[in-house]
C-alpha cells in the first residue's frame, strides 16, 4: 500500500484528522458524548497530478489545510455550543480565508519588514534580514503567548497535545487505547508550529538572496515569495519528519519541538479519547504509515 502521512489539528473541544480518503472531526458535546463527522477529501491531486509535485504540493497542502481546518472549526464550534451544525458556503470560506490571510500577511510578513527597516536601515542585506527574522519570530511567540492566556485556547492547546500523542502512537505501531496513547509525547516533528518556525528561518535565507532593497521592493518581494518560502518549509518538514530515528535529524527538529511547548498542553484522558475517535474514523487498516 502507498504511504500516507496522517495528521490533523485541534479544534474547539475536539480534533480533526485527515486520512487517505476522508477527513473527520470528533467533538466532545456539552452532554459529554462524542460526535464524529466524516467527509471525503478533495480529489484535486487525482485530477491534476502536478499538484503533488515537490514545492507545488506544499502550497496545495497549505490551501487544503486552511479550507478543511475552517470547516472543521465551524463544525466543532457549533457542536460544542448547541449541537446545531452550521455549513459554510464556498463564498463564506473564500471570504474568511482572504480575511485571515490578509491579517497574517500584515502582522507576520509586512509589519516585521517595516520595523526592521526602521531599526536596521543602515545595515547590510543579510544583517537586515536577520533582524527582520528575529522580529518576525518575536511577533510569532508573542502572539502565541497572548492567545494562550485565553481559557478556550488553553483547551485547544490540550487537544493539540492529544492529536500529537495519537499520531505518535499510530506511527509507533501501538494500539490506540487511552493508556497507551498517554505514554507518548505531546510534540511531533511535522507539527504546524514547527512549520511556522521554519518559515521564519528560511525566509531569512531566501530574502537575503535578493540583496539590499528599498522598503517598497522589500514589501513586494515578501508577499510574492512567501508561497515559495512556505513550500520550501513544507518540504524540509517532511524530510526531517521521515528521519527522526537519526540523532542529527532529531537535533534539527529540536527548535520546532521547543516552540511546540507554547502551543501544546498535556491532555486529559477524555481529550485523548476524542482524538482517538477522530483518527479511527479515517484510519485505513493495511495502510503503510510514514514513521
Amino acid at each position: 500500500m502507498a504511504e500516507f502521512v496522517y495528521g490533523g489539528q485541534a479544534v474547539i473541544e475536539g480534533v480533526m484528522m485527515r486520512g487517505p480518503q476522508d477527513w473527520a472531526v470528533a467533538v466532545r458535546r456539552p452532554d459529554q458524548s462524542i460526535v464524529v463527522e466524516r467527509r471525503a477529501n478533495g480529489s484535486h491531486e487525482k485530477r491534476y497530478p502536478w499538484l503533488s509535485w515537490p514545492l507545488v504540493r506544499g502550497v496545495t497542502a497549505l490551501v487544503e489545510a486552511l479550507v478543511v481546518g475552517l470547516q472543521a472549526l465551524t463544525y466543532s464550534a457549533s457542536q460544542a455550543a448547541a449541537g446545531e451544525e452550521v455549513d459554510l458556503s464556498r463564498r463564506d470560506i473564500i471570504l474568511t480565508m482572504v480575511a485571515a490571510l490578509t491579517l497574517a500577511a500584515g502582522l507576520f510578513i509586512l509589519l516585521p519588514a517595516l520595523v526592521a527597516d526602521l531599526v536596521a536601515r543602515a545595515a547590510g542585506g543579510l544583517e537586515r534580514n536577520l533582524v527582520e527574522g528575529l522580529i518576525r519570530l518575536l511577533f510569532l511567540i508573542g502572539y502565541v503567548l497572548v492567545i494562550g492566556r485565553v481559557g478556550d485556547i488553553k483547551r485547544v492547546f490540550q487537544y493539540h497535545g492529544a492529536e500529537h500523542k495519537v499520531i505518535n502512537a499510530l506511527e509507533a505501531g501501538e494500539d490506540l487505547t487511552v493508556d497507551t496513547v498517554q505514554k507518548h509525547s505531546c510534540h511531533h516533528p511535522r507539527c504546524g508550529t514547527s512549520f511556522l518556525l521554519w518559515v521564519v528561518v528560511l525566509a531569512v535565507l531566501v530574502f537575503s538572496l535578493l540583496g539590499r532593497q528599498s522598503i517598497g521592493a522589500a514589501l513586494a518581494s515578501r508577499l510574492l515569495l512567501t508561497p515559495l518560502v512556505a513550500a520550501l518549509s513544507y518540504e524540509w518538514l517532511r524530510l526531517t519528519g521521515r528521519h527522526q530515528r537519526h540523532a542529527v535529524w532529531r537535533g534539527l527538529s529540536a527548535p520546532g519541538r521547543w516552540l511546540q511547548g507554547l502551543t501544546t498542553r498535556p491532555p486529559d484522558d477524555r481529550q485523548v479519547e476524542v482524538a482517538i475517535s477522530a483518527l479511527q474514523a479515517v484510519f485505513k487498516k493495511g495502510e503503510t504509515v510514514v514513521r
